[in-house]
């Protein structure tokens, strides 16, 4: 056994948080980034020490890289997904898994169809603090969960992200930029989500860039910025969700309410942070790696050299867009719809899981 060998496809802002943790995992190993922009991609390859960048088909015709991290664009994910499978490699995508159910189902089909995997953002589930939250409520430290709250409001990131258009269209919204984050951390606490019923508008029709170069640059909304919505599980519980661009008011919450108490969670963006319990006021910190973006890459890359599932399953990615899916055509019709898939959620990584030790 060696360390997994893997390519980055997207040298784009999330990539340098990703190369940093990547690149310090003993148990992969990085060999290329790949970039449209051939200078990006040599550059950010030169950052973390990678040794060698170039195109797409560069990485994809390397027989030795055996997993392609893809972060580009959402509405490139399913593409440049399919294409690393065709060379006969396992993919980690950055969220959403996909724009839509059709063209997800067609990249697990064939992934099923050559023996590979496809696992997928977000991975801060997995991190020190929703473990931590994940293991005291399955300890029962609030009895049975039954009620969730999740808000993520913001004004919107085009203060700060200096070409955030791909944010306010097909693909981006809060809904599918954000909502990741909460419906996957529900499902590990809740189960499998069985109907969505949901309403949302957009505040402004237009946005105005606010940093960067581009800044004052004026572009069009074309999604839902506020979306509201009523979750219901298999279980039988059920979840109040908002995400929202139109708020001037920042807040991040997360909340389960059980049959004997209540827990208040970290931020599910995040990778860390305490959890509080309430009626006891006991604050668990977070315990367990301090890893952030890539936990799952590794994760995935573990669970293939030991042939078992990976805890950020394509799977489970999939349930969570048919959630997101299911929330836009409640919007549109006005009426609940019911999901069509369902997926369990794996087991909670153990206390002691180590990033940076070496397994393989």
């Amino acid at each position: 056994m060696n360390a997994v060998r893997v390519g980055l496809i997207g040298a784009g802002v999330i990539s340098d948080t990703y190369l940093k943790n990547l690149t310090s995992f003993p148990d992969l190993r990085v060999e290329m980034v790949a970039d449209l922009d051939l200078g990006r991609a040599q550059a950010r390859a030169a950052q973390h020490g990678v040794p060698r960048s170039g195109t797409v088909a560069d990485l994809l015709a390397d027989p030795g890289i055996e997993l392609v991290v893809n972060l580009t664009v959402p509405v490139a994910h399913v593409e440049v997904g399919l294409a690393a499978l065709g060379a006969g490699k396992h993919v980690w995508a950055e969220k959403p898994l996909a724009l839509d159910r059709p063209s997800a189902r067609k990249l697990l089909d064939r992934a099923r169809e050559l023996g590979l995997r496809v696992a997928s953002a977000p991975d801060t589930v997995l991190g020190a603090g929703l473990q931590t939250a994940r293991r005291a409520i399955d300890a029962g430290r609030i009895g049975e969960p039954r009620t969730a709250l999740a808000l993520f409001q913001s004004p919107g990131p085009e203060s700060w992200h200096p070409a955030p258009e791909f944010l306010f269209q097909a693909g981006g919204g809060p809904l599918l930029d954000m909502g990741p984050y909460y419906l996957t951390a529900l499902v590990h606490l809740l189960g499998p989500i069985r109907r969505v019923t949901a309403a949302g508008g957009r505040a402004r029709e237009t946005r105005t860039i606010g940093s960067g170069p581009r800044s004052g640059t004026e572009f069009a909304v074309t999604v839902p910025t506020t979306v509201s919505a009523l979750l219901e599980f298999d279980r039988g519980g059920t979840a109040q969700v908002v995400f929202s661009f139109d708020s001037a008011l920042p807040r991040t919450t997360l909340e389960i309410t059980g049959t004997r108490g209540a827990a208040v969670l970290p931020d599910p963006n995040s990778f860390s942070g305490p959890t509080m319990l309430w009626p006891d006021q006991v604050e668990l910190p977070a315990e367990g790696h301090q890893a952030s973006r890539g936990t799952g890459v590794l994760e995935l890359a573990r669970a293939i050299r030991a042939g078992v599932p990976e805890r950020a399953s394509g799977a489970l990615a999939f349930h969570v867009l048919d959630a997101m899916q299911s929330i836009d055509e409640s919007m549109t019709a006005g009426q609940p719809i019911s999901l069509q898939s369902k997926a369990e959620a794996p087991p909670a990584l153990p206390a002691d899981f180590d990033p940076y030790a070496r397994t393989l």
